[in-house]
């Protein structure tokens, strides 16, 4: 159907029918009616992307994610889509699965889409493609990548502070072995996860750690667990990059007949609602998904609108959240 029959069936303007759609206050009730009705009855759809195009402006937020499996990142989206639906704006996402290539193309989709903004929470980010999304004058918010830079803005969690919290638990448990189950380290922003854990770990004398690596899900969190268990000596404690790949872990320890925590302990990071109703109930660390999905929107809709909103970096500092997966080390 088109907008010419929609016309002709209510005895209107093409114009008319616009104004009704836009919802106009100048369009008299009896005849708005009579337009609607016509919609209805020609089931039709208003072509969105022709509309902006026309408009001048877009009323679309993209959103690139590397892992929508992950309820991480599908806890930021939900957010953000829900902001973006009562400001009047559509959301469009992108999954890369963390593959480079496959940011490329999306950011690619985004930029010829003339978004009004664009949230890009991935790891496997490119300083060419901060380049690139600098040059198409697009708002863009990052989450966890990059310095902030003209039309980008960046929101970090402070994942140096949350392993901390982690490390110094343990340690107090009197945990001296310790693993760390991360993903994709061939990924260097996700590689450097590892960092602040040898980092904190070479501040506590007498504790070492080995590290095991698979992809971001249940599964690459168990054949990381099973890595770490066939590398050596087992951990008191495995120290996971997040909750999903902790969740895989316990499943593997479970099927050994390790008993956690009483034989190991295991922790995870972001505090998912998994985390909680899983067996037992994970160690974890809080990081507020709805925050960063209200701020990403937040930021967006501003600069999108030409409001002065400043570029700059915003830092969330996690909470350290304690449930039946830790405990004293063996022995202890």
């Amino acid at each position: 159907m088109t907008l010419e029959q929609v016309a002709h069936r209510a005895k209107v303007s093409t114009a008319t029918v616009s104004r009704v759609l836009n919802n106009a206050s100048v369009v008299k009730t009896s005849t708005r009616a009579r337009v609607v009705k016509a919609i209805e009855e020609l089931k039709y759809h208003p072509n969105l992307h022709a509309r902006h195009l026309a408009g001048g402006k877009s009323r679309t937020i993209g959103m690139i994610v590397s892992n929508m499996e992950n309820p991480f990142f599908f806890d930021i989206y939900k957010t953000v889509e829900s902001d973006a639906h009562a400001a009047g704006f559509e959301v469009v996402v992108a999954n890369t699965d963390y593959r480079s290539e496959q940011l490329v193309a999306s950011i690619r989709l985004m930029i010829g889409r003339r978004v009004a903004g664009l949230a890009v929470v991935v790891s496997e980010m490119e300083p060419a493609l901060i380049e690139e999304l600098t040059d198409s004058n697009i708002p863009v918010v990052f989450y966890d990548v990059g310095a902030p830079r003209q039309n980008i803005t960046n929101i970090r969690v402070n994942y140096g502070r949350g392993i901390d919290k982690i490390i110094d638990y343990l340690y107090s448990l009197g945990h001296r072995k310790l693993g760390f189950v991360g993903h994709h380290a061939m990924l260097g922003p996700i590689n450097e996860r590892v960092k602040p854990v040898l980092d904190a770990v070479a501040r506590y004398p007498g504790v070492e750690v080995r590290t095991a690596a698979d992809a971001d899900t249940l599964d690459g969190g168990r054949l990381a667990a099973r890595a770490l268990l066939a590398s050596g000596e087992q951990p008191t404690a495995i120290v996971c990059v997040n909750d999903i790949m902790a969740v895989g872990a316990l499943r593997e320890l479970r099927e050994r007949g390790i008993r956690v925590p009483q034989d190991v302990s295991v922790t995870g990071f972001d505090n998912v609602k998994l985390s909680e109703f899983c067996y037992p109930a994970l160690t974890t660390v809080h990081i507020p998904r709805d925050t960063i999905g209200h701020l990403i929107c937040d930021t967006l809709l501003s600069k999108s609108g030409n409001n002065a909103a400043a570029d700059h970096e915003m830092v969330i500092d996690p909470e350290f959240v304690l449930r039946d997966s830790t405990g004293p080390a063996p022995g202890r």
